[in-house]
C-alpha cells in the first residue's frame, strides 16, 4: 500500500504522478480549447508538437530520477492529452482527493486507477457532483490550505473558473483543523496575460519561507495582502504580467532547497540561486504553450 503524505510544497519529495505527452492526439479544435493561452497558440499555428513536449517530459524525468523519486505514470489513452495530472487529483496530509474536472477528462483519472488501487480506500475521497475543484488551485504550506477560486456571478460562464465556493468549503468540512485561505482569481477567456487558470498560476511557496507572487493575479487586493503579510514582502519574488504568461510561479520544488525550473526564467532563476536554491533547469517552454508547466504536470503523493 502507498501511505500518502504531502503537508506542503516543498518538503523532499519521495513519490509522484508524473502526466505524459506520449500519444497526445491532435491539434485541438479551435471550440475544444480550455483555456485562452492554447485558443492564442491554436489560432497562431504554433502548438506545440508531440515530441517537442515528450522531449521536455523527459527532461523533467531525468530530474526526478537524478533525486531518487518513485515515479509513476499515466497508463496511455492513444490520441489523448494527459500532461496536466495536477488537474485530476492531489494530496492533504494522508488522503487522495479525486477532482471533479471537465467531464471530458474523467478519462485521465482512470488512467491513474492502478495508482489509486495501492492507496488504502478509506483515504481516496471523491466530491460530491456541485463540488468543482482541481489540483493546481489547492496549495499546502503546514498547517494552512491555500486555495484559488472565483466568487464573480458569472462563475458558469467561465471555462477557466475550475474550483467554485463549494469547492471551498468540502476542504474546510474534510480539514476542520487546517487554516483553509481562499484567494478570489482573476479569470479571462480570451486574454491568457490576464488569466490566473489555477492558484499556481499566480502564486506558489518555496522553501521553508519564500513564495513567488503576480499581485495583479489577484481580484481583490486583501488576498494578495494577506499572503504579504504571511510570508514577508522581501521573502516574496514579485513576477511580472510576461512572466506569469510565461509561468514563472509553476515551478515544481523536489525539497526545500531545490526547485525545478525553466531554463528560460533568467531572472527567476537567477534569485532562486542567490537565496541558496539549487535550481535544476530545465526546457518546458513548448508545454508551457496550453497554460500550464512543471506544477501542474505533477501529482506528489509522498514527501516527507
Amino acid at each position: 500500500m502507498l501511505k500518502l503524505n504531502v503537508k506542503n510544497e516543498t518538503s523532499r519529495l519521495r513519490a509522484v504522478v508524473l502526466g505524459t505527452a506520449t500519444s497526445n492526439g491532435q491539434i485541438p479544435a479551435i471550440a475544444e480549447a480550455y483555456d485562452p493561452k492554447s485558443l492564442e497558440h491554436i489560432l497562431a499555428g504554433t502548438y506545440p508538437i508531440e515530441k517537442d513536449m515528450v522531449a521536455e517530459m523527459d527532461a523533467f524525468n531525468k530530474v526526478l530520477q537524478k533525486y531518487d523519486v518513485t515515479i509513476y505514470r499515466p497508463e496511455l489513452i492513444a490520441d489523448y492529452n494527459q500532461i496536466f495530472t495536477r488537474d485530476i487529483g492531489f494530496v492533504i496530509d494522508g488522503v487522495f482527493i479525486k477532482s471533479n474536472i471537465l467531464p471530458e477528462r474523467e478519462r485521465e483519472l482512470d488512467a491513474i486507477q492502478y495508482v489509486i488501487d495501492q492507496i488504502d480506500p478509506l483515504k481516496v475521497v471523491r466530491p460530491p457532483e456541485e463540488v468543482h475543484i482541481e489540483g493546481g488551485d489547492v496549495m499546502l504550506w503546514d498547517d494552512h490550505i491555500f486555495i484559488g477560486t472565483y466568487k464573480g456571478s458569472d462563475y458558469k460562464d467561465y471555462i477557466t473558473a475550475r474550483t467554485n465556493k463549494e469547492g471551498v468549503q468540502f476542504i474546510k468540512d474534510l480539514f476542520p483543523d487546517k487554516i483553509v485561505k481562499e484567494f478570489d482569481l482573476v479569470k479571462s477567456k480570451i486574454e491568457a496575460r490576464d488569466n490566473a487558470l489555477h492558484l499556481d498560476c499566480c502564486f506558489q511557496p518555496i522553501g521553508p519561507n519564500k513564495g513567488i507572487i503576480y499581485k495583479s493575479g489577484f481580484r481583490e487586493e486583501a488576498d494578495y495582502m494577506y499572503l504579504v503579510n504571511l510570508f514577508g514582502k522581501e521573502n516574496l519574488f514579485h513576477i511580472s504580467r510576461d512572466e506569469m504568461y510565461t509561468m514563472n510561479s509553476n515551478v515544481f520544488s523536489i525539497d526545500s532547497n531545490v526547485v525545478v525550473s525553466e531554463k528560460n526564467f533568467t531572472r527567476l532563476n537567477n534569485w532562486l540561486r542567490s537565496e541558496g536554491f539549487t535550481v535544476e533547469e530545465v526546457p518546458y517552454a513548448e508545454i508551457s504553450k496550453q497554460e500550464g508547466l512543471l506544477r501542474c504536470s505533477t501529482l506528489p503523493l509522498i514527501r516527507d
